[in-house]
């Protein structure tokens, strides 16, 4: 299968191998072509590697990762080109970060809104799913945790999305708890900064959640 992936920083770089370990094709899109650092992670992952622009990457993908910081959303989809998601599974692995010198990320959006509902609205005929927010780039691909495996929440308005969604994180190596439609954005979000915090108070980043049932 053909992943474009619409970013070029550490989660898309971590998702990419991730589907290149799977045996995909993936393609990096960023805000320019000639993006080095893009181009240089191609050229060292094989022949199933490619980088581009944003257009590029949705315009190749059958399955499209939103892997851009959070705030940068929005550029990130027009510069895709809204046409070439339509119809397409588009997950948003995505947090709206506010940053402050010497505090730890708050969010930018909350309340009545979130970044997954904006993503949806913003390509409102792409099946949106969100996932792989809730953890460092570094655990996504397979991670190998006492007690594990740990469980990606997710959240979207599409069910077939969603299953598509679980069959991804099943061989990515992840339990998937599904929370309903793409308005518990507000919650998996609010997730991360209480992923955050557990990190910044331990100083230690080898940690996901798990939801523990009887």
């Amino acid at each position: 299968m053909r992943i474009g992936i619409l970013g070029s920083g550490d989660v898309a770089k971590a998702l990419g191998g991730g589907f290149l370990a799977l045996g995909h094709e993936v393609k990096l899109g960023s805000r320019g072509a000639g993006n080095e650092k893009a181009l240089a992670w191609a050229k060292s992952m094989g022949p199933k590697a490619s980088a581009g622009t944003f257009a590029d990457a949705a315009g190749f993908g059958e399955r499209i990762v939103l892997a851009t910081l959070g705030m940068a959303n929005e550029s990130a989809l027009r510069g895709a080109g809204l046409e070439r998601l339509r119809g397409k599974l588009l997950i948003d692995a995505t947090n709206p970060l506010a940053h402050e010198p010497g505090q730890p990320p708050k969010l930018a959006i909350s309340g009545d809104d979130s970044g997954g509902e904006r993503v949806q609205k913003l390509a409102p005929d792409a099946r949106v799913v969100k996932a792989f927010n809730t953890v460092g780039y570094a655990l996504m691909f397979r991670p190998r945790l006492a007690g594990g495996p740990p469980d990606m929440f997710i959240c979207g308005n599409d069910e077939r999305a969603k299953q598509e969604t679980t069959a991804l994180l099943t061989e990515f190596g992840w339990g998937t708890i599904d929370v309903g439609g793409i308005e518990s954005s507000r919650y998996l979000e609010a997730m991360c900064i209480v992923w955050v915090l557990h990190g910044v108070r331990t100083k230690s980043w080898n940690h996901a959640f798990k939801l523990l049932k009887k």
